[in-house]
């Protein structure tokens, strides 16, 4: 994309300056900056160590926004799917809410929500009900490998194909993009490789159309599609869906260039890779685990979303310089 391009690490092959594919993303032929800057962190506040581990009011939170979601999906089981009040209450209430579960089986997907690993994959199923569609256990594979393969080509499925860069690249084709976006999301990972169908992604499959089954036939229709257009309005226009485009897209290389040729104490320039992350630290993080946090995020996955703020406080030399978002 021209102004909203995704960083982009080269590995094992050399890009033309002359090709398009080029010109639409931001590559760079240094190691991702995560693990220089975490080690660096570490080395100077070895107690950040301390802060890793389990949060277990996540289990708490998914369980009230669910039931939430089941409540709103019950009270409209009989309202127009049309009308003004259905579709304020699934933008306003059930886009925040799915969001904020997209984002709860983001943080389950890396353990922290329970130290066994099997309650983890089940409170993911769980919270991915009121979304509608399974995609828990296919989630997590794809994410942690984004988080390994960082901005490489043909493995971080975070970023946008060059196809998606050749026809999207216009003010109508960024305009649909954002309306999309939740499509591509899911979708794109298919296309750039395939995982094996495990056991796993069989129970949350057939646990999710027992939820949707039970949902149609108790509340009927309405309620089954107030999920699905949450789902929906979630990854769209919508206000906390800004963070799947804040994350790791440039907006302005020269911002990034900036941040890399900027002489710090902490980190000299010589050997700070370019930002390929983007933190925002603004109100929306209350809805959304903290998910603004990213640099933080990437640099300790290990940390739960209740801790980023105290770990951003305790390194704050580290993250103060950095290019960020001042909104979603």
């Amino acid at each position: 994309m021209a102004s909203t391009t995704a960083t982009t690490t080269v590995e094992n092959s050399v890009k033309s300056s002359n090709t398009s594919d080029y010109d639409k993303f931001f590559w760079t032929y240094t190691e991702e900056p995560h693990r220089t800057r975490r080690q660096a962190i570490i080395k100077a506040y070895p107690e950040v160590l301390k802060l890793c581990g389990v949060e277990p009011l996540t289990k708490y939170l998914v369980l009230a926004v669910v039931l939430l979601q089941v409540a709103c999906a019950a009270c409209l089981r009989t309202t127009p799917v049309l009308s003004i009040t259905f579709l304020l209450t699934a933008y306003i209430i059930g886009a925040t809410a799915n969001q904020n579960l997209f984002l709860a089986i983001h943080e389950i997907s890396h353990n922290l929500a329970f130290k066994n690993p099997t309650a983890n994959r089940l409170l993911a199923v769980f919270a991915n009900f009121p979304i509608g569609i399974p995609y828990s256990a296919a989630f997590r594979p794809y994410h942690l490998t984004h988080h390994k393969s960082l901005g490489i080509d043909g493995l971080d499925t975070d970023l946008p194909t060059s196809l998606e860069a050749l026809f999207l690249d216009s003010v109508a084709g960024k305009a649909f993009f954002c309306t999309f976006q939740i499509l591509f999301y899911a979708l794109r990972p298919m296309f750039v490789y395939q995982l094996p169908f495990t056991n796993l992604h069989a129970a949350n499959v057939l646990a999710q159309l027992f939820f949707d089954l039970t949902i149609y036939h108790y509340l009927g229709g309405p309620a089954l599609a107030y999920f699905i257009l949450s789902s929906f309005l979630a990854g769209s226009l919508h206000p906390c869906a800004g963070h799947f485009i804040a994350e790791h897209y440039v907006f302005d290389r020269a911002q990034v260039l900036k941040a890399l040729n900027q002489k710090t104490s902490h980190m000299p320039s010589a050997v700070a890779p370019p930002p390929e992350t983007f933190s925002y630290y603004g109100p929306l993080n209350f809805f959304c685990y903290n998910v603004g946090l990213h640099n933080e995020h990437h640099d300790f996955p290990a940390v739960p979303w209740s801790r980023l703020p105290v770990l951003h406080e305790m390194a704050k030399e580290f993250y103060a310089d950095l290019p960020r978002h001042e909104s979603w």
